[in-house]
């Protein structure tokens, strides 16, 4: 999932310490974005606050990034 990489990429993170706040190891965290595995809705809410965008941009339903809180 390019949106997630991007989101991690222009914050200067590396998988390892996005992986480390969600509570999971490197290589589930990279699934994700490679869209091998799907999301739980429990890690999007939680990397939409990290990232503080929306899940509908995410997910790439929307190209608004930011949210209106």
């Amino acid at each position: 999932m390019n949106r997630l990489r991007d989101l991690r990429e222009d914050a200067d993170l590396n998988q390892t310490e996005v992986a480390k706040f969600l509570g999971m190891s490197q290589t589930g965290y990279s699934k994700y974005e490679t869209e091998e595995n799907d999301i739980p809705t429990k890690v999007l809410i939680k990397l939409a606050g990290f990232y503080n965008t929306s899940i509908d941009y995410i997910l790439g339903r929307t190209d608004k990034k930011e949210v209106d809180w």
